[in-house]
């Protein structure tokens, strides 16, 4: 009996962990989750619906104003209608020699449908991403058609623990160092070099071969020329 309670107690813990994971990991994110500092880049929102009574309607993702991007464009998905809104800069920006005096600030998908047990993802290719930063964070909000709103706009601290609704984070890093192409393609020379002279001599070898194979059967007809007057020369003698 005291074995069966335990085992029962067991069992409703793994259940408890397994359904809170799953809970905690169900939420609005970027993917992929990197993306290179400086550069251009398509990035997914992934939105899950959460609820079992209840279709998602509505997705807006804020863009962070003290980290501008020039260009945001979302890429159209059936069903689904998005709006661009921008802002002035105080300050203009410089991209390949343009001035760039607005900025996009959010996005608003609506018109679509999220159905219980589904996930929609919202692509938008950004640029150019800022290259003195580590990370950003797009505040998102999640609307249902019961009028239920999730806003994810937590930012998690360093060292903590996630909570409860985290705001969608793309991570940047460094591009890779310059020069790295280069050494690789000297390499590869490198080799076709020695592929190169490793078939010349192959080539060299087949032909000494074929030369000393033709000099040998040259000399076997030599031979049995010399055989065959010698034998036709007795025979004249007798």
């Amino acid at each position: 009996m005291k074995t069966s309670r335990v085992s029962i107690a067991a069992a409703i813990a793994a259940g408890s962990v397994l359904f809170l994971s799953g809970t905690a990991s169900a939420h609005v994110g970027v993917q992929p989750g990197e993306a290179t500092k400086g550069g251009y880049a398509t990035i997914n929102f992934k939105v899950p619906n959460e609820r079992d009574n209840a279709s998602t309607t509505q997705l807006e993702v804020n863009f962070p104003v003290d980290q501008p991007l020039t260009s945001v464009m979302p890429q159209d998905i059936p069903g689904w209608t998005s709006n661009v809104e921008k802002t002035k800069l105080d300050k203009p920006l410089t991209v390949h020699g343009k001035q760039i005096n607005e900025v996009v600030t959010k996005v608003t998908w609506t018109g679509g449908k999220i159905e219980p047990g589904r996930f929609q993802q919202f692509p938008v290719s950004v640029g150019k991403l800022p290259d003195n930063v580590d990370q950003m964070v797009f505040k998102a909000i999640q609307t249902y058609d019961n009028n239920e709103v999730v806003r994810w706009i937590e930012e998690t601290k360093p060292g903590a623990a996630e909570p409860q609704n985290p705001a969608p984070v793309l991570k940047l890093t460094a591009a890779p160092a310059a020069g790295g192409d280069h050494h690789d393609d000297g390499a590869k020379n490198d080799d076709g070099a020695k592929n190169a002279d490793k078939g010349h001599d192959e080539a060299a070898e087949s032909g000494s071969d074929t030369t000393a194979r033709a000099l040998g059967i040259t000399g076997i007809v030599v031979g049995l020329a010399g055989v065959a007057f010698g034998v036709a020369s007795r025979r004249r003698a007798s």
